[in-house]
């Protein structure tokens, strides 16, 4: 492609931020897998379902509430929790209100590998992103993580309760 077949777009600055922001889009996933991994035997997505479940009322929820926190589809999240179930951390059944929903429900032992692998991979977060920014670069990352959400899903994301 020469610059004559190139549509106009981004360039410059625009084109340099875009370019950063597509760098850690995809280098900071790794980035929280490996300690999780290493020390936990955990994904930084089966993390967050069970920081997620950890989190819910008698840490329970449905599958498909699960799956809307974790911007995942059902069938992603449903092999995520197998593997969790499969060691004991997580168990589904039927939700008793209503038979056509499952219950993903946080076990004990679940529990105690959530609050072990918490301050390591708190630690790895706050080196890889937050020690770098000052206070006020922290709040904008906040602000301009927001504004983006809000232009892929009216909804937003995940808040903390």
């Amino acid at each position: 492609m020469t610059d004559g077949d190139r549509a106009e777009g981004l360039t410059g600055e625009t084109l340099a931020t875009w370019a950063s922001l597509a760098t850690l889009l995809e280098w900071l996933p790794p980035a929280l897998d490996a300690p999780l991994l290493r020390d936990a035997g955990l994904t930084h997505f089966e993390y967050g379902i069970l920081y997620a479940l950890a989190d819910a009322p008698d840490s329970t929820l449905r599958m498909s509430e699960l799956a809307a926190y974790a911007n995942s589809s059902l069938t992603r999240l449903s092999r995520a929790v197998a593997r969790l179930e499969k060691r004991g951390w997580v168990l589904r059944r039927p939700d008793p209100t209503d038979g056509r929903y499952t219950l993903a429900a946080l076990l004990d032992a679940g529990r105690d590998v959530f609050r072990a692998a918490t301050p390591g991979h708190e630690r790895n977060v706050q080196r890889l992103v937050f020690d770098r920014l000052t206070r006020t670069q922290q709040r904008q990352l906040g602000e301009i993580s927001r504004q983006i959400l809000g232009a892929i899903r009216e909804e937003g994301g995940w808040q903390k309760r």
